[in-house]
């Protein structure tokens, strides 16, 4: 993964935003060599919002960007999908404001990207590399970057609640433990937070199909995919969030009890404190072939 990569060819799903509940028309198409991860509303003449932290905006139960009149919510779920399958050059084309929340998961990007197949470009992928420990924290709530030879995370999660007193994983973060481990974990609610959150506007195409609900005595769904698929989908979320920093990360990122709004307040940290990292290039072969490109795709990816 030492070039930059972007899709063979452009390829499209239709869902319902998590929030809105509209249904939307989503296509992922080739883009060159540095041009990053654009979101483009077809609905707003072809508006661009690239996926960094200088558009962030919206910060409540999802990540949502902004750039002039345009805004696009809930992108956490793809962006997680395109960094950890090495995706460094896309656009994301919508109809709507809101990245469709298919079944909660990231599994149902893994399949498109894999659908669409992978291009390697003739450039060479840059990554941000931890030098010195970052770190941020409110109130119980804290998260940091220390330096590593690779990506990991480890995150914990607890709340007031008999299933999620406590959940805690770390894992290397690579295509295949991303594909196997965490892309099918689903994102996760309480009933009782439901209501509330549908008074404000939110969750409104939200259901058992693209959520875990959790009731006071237990889970609403039929089963968990995991036994923590409550941390695990953390993980994927911190994945997302941090994808906004721009460049693919080296380094082991520990979490405890964060959220969307400590993850993107993060990422903004990071790249504020320029002298904790440097910005480094793999050995580079612009002769490679890129048929060799391939992804680990395995059933449990498949939306359910």
């Amino acid at each position: 993964m030492n070039a930059q990569r972007t899709l063979r060819r452009a390829i499209s799903c239709t869902g319902i935003g998590l929030h809105s509940g509209n249904k939307v028309t989503l296509s992922l198409k080739p883009a060159p060599a540095d041009f990053g991860v654009r979101f483009r509303r077809t609905d707003l003449d072809g508006l661009e919002i690239p996926a960094n932290v200088a558009n962030l905006a919206g910060i409540q139960y999802a990540t949502g960007l902004a750039r002039e009149a345009g805004t696009v919510d809930t992108v956490e779920h793809l962006l997680a999908a395109l960094a950890s399958l090495g995706i460094d050059n896309v656009v994301v084309e919508l109809n709507h404001p809101e990245v469709p929340i298919m079944d909660g998961s990231s599994a149902p990007f893994v399949y498109l990207i894999h659908e669409a197949g992978v291009k390697r470009l003739a450039a060479p992928r840059r990554f941000l590399k931890v030098v010195r420990p970052v770190s941020l924290s409110r109130g119980d709530k804290r998260i940091a970057l220390y330096p590593s030879d690779h990506f990991k995370v480890t995150y914990s999660i607890a709340f007031d609640h008999p299933l999620l007193r406590h959940q805690s994983r770390t894992i290397r973060i690579t295509e295949e433990s991303f594909v196997e481990e965490i892309a099918p974990a689903r994102t996760f609610g309480f009933l009782k937070e439901v209501e509330m959150m549908r008074q404000q506007g939110l969750a409104l195409g939200g259901s058992l199909e693209n959520a875990i609900v959790i009731g006071d005595t237990g889970v609403l769904n039929n089963a968990l995919r995991y036994e923590d698929e409550f941390v695990r989908h953390k993980i994927l979320d911190v994945i997302g969030d941090m994808a906004l920093v721009g460049y693919p990360i080296i380094g082991h990122l520990v979490a405890h009890r964060g959220g969307h709004a400590l993850h993107t307040a993060f990422a903004a940290r990071v790249l504020e404190e320029s002298d904790a990292w440097s910005l480094v290039e793999a050995p580079f072969d612009p002769a490679a072939d890129d048929s060799a490109v391939t992804l680990p795709i395995k059933n449990a990816v498949q939306a359910n």
